[in-house]
């Protein structure tokens, strides 16, 4: 088996924390019981470019019960979990191809081993694979089924070349779905943003000025967190309505260049580039600490910081000390990239069995509707959203009510009016 890890002597560490996370994803856990039994993957080349979590190993492992032939890459540099892989390659005997820490020639080589995989169905977090497939490998995106995508930033990619009439195959917009984006997006990044914070820099949160760009799901969790902490949080934005919101949920809401003067701690989260950049540097305190929990490490211009800086130390692991040419310091966490997992485990395995779930029968639906969809990016089918949903309830412990008889006739009908 072909493969590139860091050390498959981790394997023990990865087994246990595979386990550990399997015990908290009750829902891809049915999913790989039905799979074992019907084999609904089965013969498919499945490449997938993710994050190498232990969560994403009981993805895949589902994905391979299922009879696909699966190869998994890294969708960073910095948010692999090396023991992670090397249990995937020892224990699962599924190809990774992912080190944490690995420079940028080396992660685009590991692309370009799932590549070689000639995959029917790519599985993708910010459309790396995809746009590479598309770019150069021809053949493989003529005969691929299909592909999914989770991030917000990834299927702006993809909606781009869908406009541009580009996009050779349907893509399932797994981040879209309300069972995903309102839970992985709010709770999952709420929560995992700041445990990377913290554990990169033993941050008191209370107290602190906490300056998040972007007020979608992920800003909206994680100004949740941080108030829930005792932050002072702002909020900057471009889009007035939710700018009008962030101001209704309590936050302060201000430019970017007047939220630089007043915070301690700043984090991005749009999917845009340079939303932090030299001008905003030049009015920061002394000591403000920078970070991104975005897919691509563009949202903060580390190039300017970097011109700005006389010299770079490393304060702590994933702190970098800029030291301004006016003596002031500004501190980058975890090169700028995803915080959540540079520094910490990224989301908890609760949330990630409903996007993982997702995952797993956004593939099923796209082998058995193989060249009957369009060329486009694809919502997943509701009944796959509910069906996720409904499941984590009951595996909460939770019961919804059901509509009567009367009630159901009246959403249906225009005659009955006030009484």
């Amino acid at each position: 088996m072909n493969y590139h890890i860091k050390d498959k002597g981790f394997a023990p560490l990865g087994s246990s924390r595979i386990a550990w996370a399997n015990k908290e994803m009750p829902v891809l856990s049915l999913i790989r019981e039905r799979f074992q039994k019907e084999k609904p993957l089965a013969g498919v080349r499945l490449s997938a470019c993710l994050h190498v979590t232990a969560e994403t190993a009981n993805l895949v492992y589902t994905l391979k019960t299922g009879g696909a032939d699966v190869v998994l890459c890294a969708s960073n540099p910095l948010s692999t979990q090396d023991d992670v892989g090397a249990s995937l390659v020892k224990d699962f005997q599924i190809p990774v191809f992912a080190i944490k820490g690995e420079d940028n020639k080396t992660y685009y080589e590991h692309i370009e081993a799932a590549i070689a995989h000639k995959p029917q169905i790519m599985i993708d977090d910010g459309a790396d694979l995809v746009s590479i497939v598309h770019s150069n490998y021809p053949t493989v995106a003529k005969e691929a089924i299909g592909s999914m995508e989770e991030t917000t930033t990834g299927l702006v990619r993809l909606r781009a070349m869908e406009k541009k009439g580009v996009l050779k195959f349907p893509v399932i917009a797994v981040n879209d779905a309300y069972s995903k984006y309102l839970f992985d997006n709010r709770y999952g990044t709420g929560q995992s943003t700041m445990d990377g914070i913290i554990r990169a820099t033993n941050m008191l949160i209370a107290g602190k000025t906490v300056v998040i760009a972007g007020y979608g799901w992920c800003g909206k969790g994680l100004a949740l967190r941080a108030s829930g902490l005792g932050a002072k949080v702002v909020v900057v934005e471009v889009n007035p309505i939710r700018a009008l919101e962030a101001t209704m949920d309590g936050y302060w809401v201000m430019p970017m260049l007047e939220a630089a003067k007043v915070g301690d701690l700043f984090c991005t989260v749009t999917g845009d580039i340079h939303v932090i950049r030299k001008e905003h540097y030049e009015v920061m305190k002394e000591g403000a600490v920078v970070c991104n929990s975005g897919h691509f490490n563009v949202e903060v211009d580390i190039e300017s910081l970097r011109e700005m800086a006389k010299e770079v130390c490393k304060a702590r692991p994933f702190v970098d000390q800029y030291l301004l040419n006016d003596g002031r310091s500004v501190y980058l966490l975890g090169e700028g990239r995803l915080i959540n997992l540079a520094s910490a485990e990224g989301h908890p395995p609760c949330v990630m069995d409903m996007s993982f779930s997702l995952q797993a029968l956004a593939t099923e639906y796209l082998v058995k509707n193989r060249g009957h969809l369009e060329n486009r990016v694809c919502n997943v089918p509701k009944e796959i959203d509910e069906w996720v949903a409904s499941l984590k309830l009951k595996s909460m412990g939770i019961s919804v009510d059901k509509l009567t008889r009367e009630q159901e006739e009246y959403l249906v009908s225009w005659e009955a009016g006030t009484v």
